[in-house]
């Protein structure tokens, strides 16, 4: 496939507007790539615009599957009037690629449509067999990862490969991430009057104020640090001189191996419980989102297969081996499977992810393929010595 057709893919899925939905057009433009090379594709719509899309390539003379995996939905744009160049026109400046979801993450998972792409074109059919799952609405909720793991979609993936922007940097283990609310319920009165009432938003203060130690004294994860926390949205009161009956607030937390969801979880609900048992505040918990951390150990032979193949190819950065405070879709798939090995590695640039004037560089973009290719083809070769094709 020459550059331009590669090149072509990348900003025709940046040109379709999937900010947290409409992923039902970026499958149908993927299965009719798909579908010229007979290559073996299903779309799983669900929710109207929403949709899955599964392909599949490979001899199966070997057992186990190798999966690359991608989120076809964005972040919203946010102010236009702050982008160079339209969001969503794709446009290539300079050896850039710039548009929402340029690096988060078209740029991954056009990488890995054409890996399947070019393997089928140029004959080199892996022994075993290599799908593609490019999920909906990892941005919010993952409901697509949700529903493909309910479906069993990993019970038969030996090794995972995550395409969000890494620089090329090869991440073996990231947080989780928990988002909850809270909401406090009180009784409105006049403000003159401020002690015949409750005020909901004192309560929220007393769960706000013991959070900022709440998780001081959990144990150091080895691979993933310390559990972050943070409050992040806070809503009460209607009128200034109203004691407010009703206010919530939201809070993200990233787990860790160490200090896992269900132990947040139990430490919030014990808190919860005991701010209404002293109290006359009622406080009420309810999880969001619900991502598991993600560790494979930096020595597994599939972190070091895909570490030996990146840093061959990226003669013009260090690669190294990387954890990150981030989550994936990785976090829903491993809950079924917890042992899959998984590794995250894409293109530029992370640290654009979700900004305004967003890109990728067509350098690390084109890059990323040749990188996938070699795994795919070396990914069947375990147990035995791997010489880098």
């Amino acid at each position: 496939m020459k550059e331009k057709e590669k090149l072509k893919i990348l900003t025709d899925l940046i040109k379709i507007h999937s900010v947290n939905g409409n992923e039902f057009e970026v499958a149908k433009y993927i299965a009719a790539l798909f579908q010229k090379k007979n290559i073996s594709v299903r779309i799983d719509r669900f929710d109207s615009n929403r949709a899955n899309l599964i392909a599949e390539i490979g001899e199966k003379r070997d057992k186990g599957v190798l999966c690359f995996t991608g989120h076809q939905d964005t972040v919203a744009v946010g102010q236009k009037d702050g982008w160079n160049y339209e969001p969503f026109s794709g446009k290539v400046v300079a050896g850039k690629i710039y548009g929402r979801g340029a690096a988060d993450m078209k740029s991954g998972l056009a990488a890995q449509i054409i890996t399947l792409l070019e393997l089928v074109e140029e004959q080199h059919i892996p022994a075993g067999m290599v799908r593609f799952v490019a999920t909906a609405g990892e941005e919010y909720g993952a409901q697509g990862a949700y529903r493909l793991n309910d479906q069993g979609m990993m019970n038969d993936v030996a090794a995972l490969v995550v395409g969000e922007p890494t620089s090329g940097q090869v991440i073996y283990a990231h947080s989780g991430s928990l988002n909850y609310q809270i909401k406090s319920y009180g009784k409105a009165v006049h403000s003159s009057r401020p002690g015949q009432g409750v005020n909901a938003i004192s309560g929220l203060m007393q769960y706000i104020n013991a959070e900022q130690t709440l998780f001081d004294d959990v144990p150091l994860d080895p691979l993933l640090g310390n559990v972050q926390h943070s409050i992040t949205v806070i809503k009460g009161g209607q009128q200034v001189n109203s004691i407010p009956s009703y206010a919530e607030i939201y809070g993200n937390i990233r787990p860790t191996k160490k200090f896992n969801n269900n132990q947040v979880i139990e430490r919030i609900q014990k808190k919860i419980k005991e701010i209404n048992r002293k109290s006359s505040f009622k406080l009420v918990f309810s999880i969001v989102h619900n991502f598991y951390p993600v560790g494979t150990l930096p020595q597994n032979w599939f972190v070091q297969l895909v570490q030996k193949i990146t840093d061959d190819e990226y003669p013009d950065r260090e690669i190294n081996l990387r954890t990150i405070n981030g989550a994936t879709d990785a976090s829903v798939f491993i809950q079924s499977k917890p042992e899959i090995p998984v590794v995250i590695l894409g293109a530029d640039a992370w640290k654009e992810a979700h900004q305004l004037n967003e890109y990728t560089t067509v350098t690390s973009y084109l890059t990323t393929i040749q990188i996938y290719k070699k795994i795919a083809l070396n990914f069947f070769k375990q147990g035995r010595p791997v010489s880098v094709v």
